[in-house]
């Protein structure tokens, strides 16, 4: 993996830290924002990134030059992690449901 790859997910990596942060007191949130569609737009996220490791694995064990160890791990990881992310969100919305389904009337 290039040096420029290591360093663009290296920025990518800590702008993601910063925007998990907690909203600045200043920040007002989005109005209109359907929470439907941003789960749906995570999932296809969470899609793209395992098929697109798949691919890379496929393409590595396929003898693509252009295809190396570092970069099919590195994907594979960030698949890995999403999904497990996209899991543990789940699991919250589930823990969730089942609180509001046994609150008393």
């Amino acid at each position: 993996m290039s040096d420029m790859n290591v360093n663009l997910m290296l920025a990518q990596m800590r702008a993601m830290s910063l925007a998990a942060g907690s909203p600045s007191p200043t920040q007002e949130p989005a109005r209109g924002t359907d929470f439907g569609v941003l789960l749906k737009q995570s999932i296809d996220s969470v899609n793209t990134i395992q098929q697109s490791a798949g691919k890379m694995t496929e393409a590595f064990e396929t003898g693509a030059p252009n295809v190396s160890l570092a970069e099919v791990m590195v994907a594979t990881q960030k698949a890995g992690v999403s999904f497990q992310a996209m899991l543990q969100v789940r699991n919250k919305l589930v823990e969730a449901y089942q609180d509001v389904m046994n609150m008393p009337m």
